[in-house]
């Protein structure tokens, strides 16, 4: 990205203060009081920015972000831009990142992250923390690594996730998503994936009550599952545990192999039984 013009050390007031703006480098600069400064901006370069009002990026295209602040005030940030990096930045307002596409956060603080990424595609993220409920709803196509999640219902209707390292401390993950796969992670949250199609777990641990119900087609592998009761409801899964389950609960089919499953229902009047083996590597 080739800058034609540049700004340093501004302190810009006012509504639309860089509507329209082309090829522009801010660097320093403070976007005080003044809604939807940078509005319909292409190609553009922040570094170094604070902004303080509400709607600074929206419509906006071909656009780079660096060692930036939004404040609690700046709130719903970026709508409807794509073709956006965001690098080194802390992201205090809730409401950032609505219908983008291509997106790529790295290295970003999200400590209000209510209604965050909401309806995004083409996402990359790393190294981000974040706390709100709500994280990602109906994002797709999304690349995640190093993900640290404080806040309930995340990534509820997401479609196409890979997330790998992650620790997600969030009641009601992944309902209702589809196609998501999940590596070298912790997950702790009761209810996890209800409603999912195509949740994939790898090298993951987990702890959960009544998680992993009413999936279709739930991948376990090589999973430690943590005080995680009542797991399985109404699920088709292929799980092999490492270590214990506390309890299983109805499953609709498949396999589950674990070293000891502490409490065993299947009840005929629920599901049939013969649709579902379990294996006790230590019965």
């Amino acid at each position: 990205m080739e800058a034609q013009n540049e700004i340093r050390q501004g302190y810009l007031t006012g509504e639309r203060a860089l509507f329209g703006s082309r090829g522009l480098r801010v660097v320093d600069t403070v976007f005080a009081d003044g809604e939807s400064p940078l509005k319909e901006s292409r190609d553009v370069e922040l570094c170094g920015c604070l902004f303080k009002w509400k709607y600074p990026l929206w419509y906006c295209r071909n656009v780079s972000v660096r060692d930036c602040t939004w404040f609690e005030t700046a709130r719903a940030g970026v709508w409807y831009t794509q073709h956006i990096r965001v690098a080194d930045s802390a992201i205090e307002a809730p409401k950032n990142f609505r219908r983008c596409a291509d997106l790529t956060l790295q290295n970003v603080s999200f400590p209000h992250a209510a209604e965050t990424l909401w309806s995004c595609e083409d996402v990359t993220l790393e190294r981000v923390t974040a706390t709100g409920d709500y994280f990602a709803m109906n994002s797709s196509r999304m690349q995640i690594a190093d993900l640290t999640l404080y806040g309930n219902y995340a990534f509820d209707g997401a479609r196409d996730v890979e997330i790998r390292g992650a620790r997600l401390l969030s009641k009601d993950a992944f309902w209702n998503s589809e196609n998501v796969t999940v590596y070298d992670s912790f997950l702790s949250g009761e209810y996890l994936g209800w409603n999912a199609k195509n949740l994939t777990l790898v090298n993951c641990t987990v702890e959960s009550l009544q998680g992993m119900c009413y999936i279709d087609n739930l991948v376990m592998k090589n999973c430690k599952l943590l005080n995680t009761t009542l797991a399985f409801e109404y699920s088709t899964v292929e799980a092999d545990i490492v270590g214990r389950v506390d309890s299983v609960f109805n499953p609709s089919g498949g396999t589950i192999r674990a070293d000891e499953i502490g409490e065993l229902t299947i009840a005929p009047d629920r599901v049939d039984p013969a649709k579902t083996r379990v294996i006790c590597r230590q019965a």
